[in-house]
């Protein structure tokens, strides 16, 4: 019964879905059920979406407020947040030498520029820069009247020219009983004044570059740990004057 019924089917008409009368033609192709389906739902999810919109406007505080209404702007018709003004993380300079040099030779260059640093404050001692903090000495008498009358270059016992020396300052007694030593001219007193100040613009440079290369070796090194695949997360972003810090994933070594 089964085969007879499977030879009938074989034999049945193929029923197609009715295309354009031929007096229509001209309208083109006949709207099936499919696509009426799909045309309709997306009126009706327009017309939807339209009546959302209506409620939202009409329902709305006027006093409402996003911080997003500040923090984004229209741009051809779309609203793209504002991009804040961030600082400059790496200067051309340091772009420069992070391409063309490797992190060995910075290092080198580093060590070699903190050496001669140490060099030059040894050799200059610091004691009258402008950078220092000036020190203060305080003197205490017993009435109003010492007060008035003291003489600072008397309770020294040094000579009024010496009082506003930091250092190097004989009393008079050293004065009277042994020879001085050194340059003693005005011209050469200048000159030397003129050296030592040198020396320290000299040495304010190089406490700057070497602190310049201590950061530019610290975003090398940076680059190179984030090559590894170990998960991590950045605590702080990279500045101008430091590199970027990251937290990595704790892993047992076996």
């Amino acid at each position: 019964m089964s085969s007879f019924r499977k030879a009938l089917k074989s034999r049945q008409r193929n029923h197609h879905e009715r295309s354009q009368p031929g007096s229509r033609k001209q309208l083109g192709l006949l709207e099936k059920k499919k696509d009426y389906k799909l045309r309709a739902d997306d009126y009706h999810k327009k017309q939807n979406t339209l009546a959302a919109l209506r409620k939202k406007a009409l329902e709305k505080n006027p006093d409402e407020f996003y911080f997003n209404m500040i923090s984004s702007k229209l741009q051809d018709g779309v609203h793209i947040a504002k991009k804040p003004k961030e600082e400059v993380e790496v200067t051309e300079e340091q772009k420069k030498v992070m391409r063309t040099q490797d992190i060995k030779y910075v290092e080198m260059k580093r060590v070699s520029e903190a050496k001669k640093i140490e060099r030059l404050k040894g050799e200059l001692h610091l004691l009258d820069a402008d950078s220092k903090q000036k020190n203060k000495h305080t003197f205490f008498v017993d009435s109003k009247k010492e007060v008035q009358s003291f003489d600072l270059a008397q309770h020294l016992q040094t000579a009024p020219e010496l009082v506003d020396r930091v250092y190097n300052r004989p009393t008079l007694k050293t004065l009277e009983t042994k020879s001085i030593q050194g340059a003693t001219e005005p011209h050469t007193m200048k000159k030397l004044a003129r050296q030592r100040k040198h020396q320290y613009t000299v040495l304010s440079q190089r406490i700057d570059r070497e602190k310049k290369m201590f950061v530019i070796s610290q975003k090398i090194q940076t680059r190179k740990d984030l090559q590894d695949k170990t998960k991590k997360v950045k605590v702080k972003k990279e500045t101008p004057n430091a590199a970027a810090i990251y937290k990595f994933e704790a892993k047992r070594k076996r």
